[in-house]
């Protein structure tokens, strides 16, 4: 490798996530949305959901989900506990994932305890 990439992937993040990517087959999630949304949280709650939210049209089902999972298999299973996996609405594909460059910004106002992240 060149000695200068190298030297400027030293200082990158590394972090080894999985994303799941969604593939809805166009039919109403709406039955099934509150049992994904809570199921979600408390992926998000457990610690183990990065970032998560649809892909183009909302009315096609196709999402991304980025997960924080010690294997593959760990995040198969997370996707198959979705319930528009389980009800037949989805489809999904794991894949690794290695977050190397970014910003993230969180701005938090402690005059009105309002936040703001971008």
């Amino acid at each position: 490798m060149d000695p200068r990439a190298s030297s400027l992937m030293d200082k990158m993040a590394k972090v080894r996530l999985f994303v799941i990517f969604w593939t809805g087959d166009g039919r109403d999630l709406s039955a099934h949305l509150a049992d994904h949304l809570e199921y979600m949280i408390a992926v998000e709650k457990d610690g183990r959901l990065f970032a998560s939210g649809p892909l183009g049209e909302r009315s096609r089902g196709n999402g991304m989900t980025v997960v924080r999972a010690d294997s593959a298999a760990e995040a198969e299973a997370i996707a198959a506990g979705d319930p528009f996996v389980k009800a037949g609405l989805r489809t999904y594909t794991v894949e690794p994932w290695i977050l190397m460059e970014g910003r993230l910004s969180v701005s938090v106002s402690l005059s009105d305890c309002s936040m703001s992240l971008a």
